[in-house]
């Protein structure tokens, strides 16, 4: 009689990708994606505008670069997606982001004609060099350190063309309000060419993923800035309160339903 063969060998010899499944970092992309994001770059744009006047731009770019490493940081660590874990980092990144924008325009006198094109610069980097590393941008495949190494590069450089040619066509005529509506159409055109075209997912997505930030920066402004400058008056601390309250709104809600947690994916 032949002994029964034991296998265990064959689980200790079988690549542990096949044996352990990666959980995503970065949210499942729903409608709730679309509406936080764009409610956290006009937050971040504000709230970088009132520190800046509060604290000054010194202190406010020093304090805000310490907490968008304190928030990464979290991020970073934490092994899966977590709601509210990776909302905090987006915030910071616009904040950060805009500051990095306004410090090359303002504090060195960068005209917006020549950062817009230089962050676009900086982003094409980014990406091709994600890909020649990775062979893929896209955002649901980021479950190793590499990967999400990548993918906040982009975001944050995203974050600053974004502010850069959002603050370009509102000083070139358009204004805040003209400039949302340029927007508005803008972020229109990834998603039909995608569904009525031949645009890849991933290509729509970030074509999308940059035009959100001029889109969210230039209503928020529309809204803070005052009558003369053709918006709202509101002020910049009411504002940056009322956006800062719904995107709680919004993570707390996905926080408690998992609506946009990704399946886990095997490497």
């Amino acid at each position: 009689m032949v002994p029964a063969m034991s296998t265990d060998h064959l689980t200790h010899n079988r690549p542990v990708g096949h044996l352990r499944h990666a959980a995503s970092k970065v949210p499942e992309v729903t409608v709730y994606f679309w509406i936080i994001k764009v409610l956290t770059t006009g937050m971040g744009e504000t709230a970088s505008d009132y520190l800046a006047h509060l604290l000054g731009p010194i202190p406010a770019v020093g304090l805000g670069g310490i907490a968008l490493v304190g928030a990464l940081a979290v991020q970073f660590a934490v092994r899966r997606y977590v709601a509210w874990v990776y909302w905090t980092a987006i915030v910071m990144v616009s904040v950060f982001g805009t500051m990095a924008a306004d410090v090359l325009h303002v504090g060195l006198g960068v005209p917006y004609t020549l950062s817009t094109p230089f962050f676009m610069a900086g982003l094409a980097a980014v990406f091709a060099l994600w890909y020649r590393a990775e062979g893929t941008l896209s955002i649901h495949s980021i479950h190793t350190r590499r990967r999400e190494t990548f993918y906040w590069a982009a975001v944050l450089a995203t974050f600053a063309l974004g502010t850069a040619a959002g603050d370009l066509t509102a000083t070139i005529g358009l204004g805040y309000l003209g400039s949302a509506v340029l927007y508005a159409a803008a972020i229109a055109v990834p998603a039909v060419t995608h569904r009525w075209g031949r645009l890849n997912a991933v290509a729509a997505f970030w074509a999308a993923y940059v035009v959100t930030r001029p889109l969210g920066a230039s209503v928020a402004d529309w809204m803070a800035a005052g009558h003369g400058r053709g918006g709202l008056d509101l002020g910049l601390g009411p504002v940056t309160l009322s956006w800062t309250m719904a995107i709680l709104g919004f993570v707390g809600y996905l926080a408690l339903s998992r609506k946009d947690v990704q399946r886990d994916i095997t490497p």
